[in-house]
């Protein structure tokens, strides 16, 4: 098992081509690759954090049915700012901590907004998000999990590892 890293998809979103500069003639073609992209890294059994923006469709069903089921492995959906599909979903959150044992007890926290501190920052815990679609500079360990600002793919926590490895301590890391 393995833990991804996603956000901003906006299946279905025709405008958001045009507003990213996505190379995508239709939001048909940008779901079929964004699919294919997904399930060519992850597997039936790994986990997918999406950090919200995964649709702009309202019914639940139906994005279950056109993308959830087509997509490898299980997921975990923190609300992002288009996703009313979640709305009515009490279960659903803004903010998810994972800890990962094998990293030393790594805290990463994941949220569709970028944030300047987060839960246990000040202990160098990393920050996963979405939302700014590449268009933010954030300081320490902080990263876009955005399809934008990663090929299309979702980001596995290999290559996280890798990406933290090389920046900054956050900057109100608490030093002994």
């Amino acid at each position: 098992m393995n833990y991804f890293f996603t956000a901003d998809q906006h299946f279905g979103h025709a405008n958001i081509i045009k507003y990213c500069t996505r190379p995508f003639a239709t939001s048909e073609e940008m779901d079929e690759i964004l699919i294919r992209n997904f399930n060519q890294i992850v597997k039936p059994e790994d986990i997918t954090i999406h950090a919200g923006d995964f649709t702009l469709h309202k019914n639940r069903e139906e994005v279950q049915k056109r993308y959830v089921a087509r997509l490898n492995g299980q997921h975990i959906f923190l609300n992002g700012s288009h996703d009313n599909w979640l709305r009515n979903d009490k279960s659903i959150q803004q903010i998810y901590q994972l800890r990962i044992k094998e990293l030393n007890d790594q805290l990463i926290v994941a949220c569709h907004y970028a944030m300047h501190v987060w839960p246990q920052s000040h202990y160098n815990s990393w920050h996963v998000y979405g939302h700014s679609h590449g268009r933010l500079e954030l300081h320490g360990k902080s990263h876009d999990v955005g399809v934008d600002t990663n090929c299309f793919y979702p980001v596995s926590l290999e290559q996280l590892v890798e990406i933290m490895r090389d920046k900054p301590d956050n900057p109100n890391l608490i030093r002994n």
